[in-house]
């Protein structure tokens, strides 16, 4: 018997991975959701359809939606070189892909309703919160309040609430509820080159492989594996 359900937008990479464990834990029936939008790092979606069937989800859904046919990103264009020196205080990357978020989150929220589910969960967290204007608390209040006027669950007072359970939360945080909750943490991809294995250069492979180190995992980083 569950307690609610829950719409889980899924990359394949670690936080969404934690933050749909985290649903289930609380008692959900999680339906998965994944998105080609046309990103260099199409490797994602391999590794949202291995923690899918790892964690046992509802459903699993794939939509495409080529955000790339207009770019303005590193992660849509690979004309543009992706970042390699971490995050800058007060910089907005240009991994950063313009409207990605609303349009997830907007095509989560049908989905929710045609399932009559209570949450919409998102993975995003204090490391993205630093850079990405559509990963701040801020936004996700903004947006729930869009979400409860722009749908007929929504004006009868019943619709779903956006949950982002890790967007205060360190790496490191994130990586130990993941080996807590049992996470395969070897099956998630948070690469943003295209290739087969990750690069451990680009910052997101920097971001991980640093909090796995603090997290006492070295053996799961990306240098490791490839």
């Amino acid at each position: 018997m569950t307690d609610f359900t829950a719409i889980a937008l899924l990359s394949g990479g670690l936080d969404s991975a934690t933050a749909a464990a985290l649903a289930m834990e609380a008692g959900g029936r999680v339906i998965g959701l994944s998105f080609d939008y046309g990103q260099r790092h199409r490797r994602e979606l391999q590794a949202a359809n291995t923690i899918a069937e790892a964690l046992n989800l509802a459903e699993h859904h794939t939509i495409s939606v080529n955000l790339a046919s207009w770019g303005g990103s590193s992660l849509t264009d690979q004309q543009q070189a992706l970042p390699t020196h971490g995050v800058q205080e007060g910089v907005i990357p240009n991994t950063y892909v313009p409207g990605r978020n609303t349009v997830f989150i907007s095509i989560g929220l049908s989905l929710a309703e045609a399932r009559n589910a209570d949450r919409v969960v998102l993975g995003v967290n204090a490391v993205d919160y630093s850079g990405y204007p559509d990963c701040r608390p801020d936004y996700l209040e903004a947006f729930q309040t869009l979400a409860n006027l722009s749908s007929k669950v929504g004006r009868e007072g019943h619709g779903p609430r956006l949950w982002a359970p890790l967007v205060t939360w360190s790496k490191q945080r994130i990586v130990e509820e993941a080996l807590r909750l049992g996470v395969p943490i070897e099956s998630t991809w948070s690469c943003y080159s295209g290739g087969s294995k990750p690069c451990s250069v680009c910052d997101s492979c920097r971001i991980r492989d640093a909090a796995l180190r603090d997290a006492g995992r070295p053996d799961l980083c990306s240098s490791e594996n490839r």
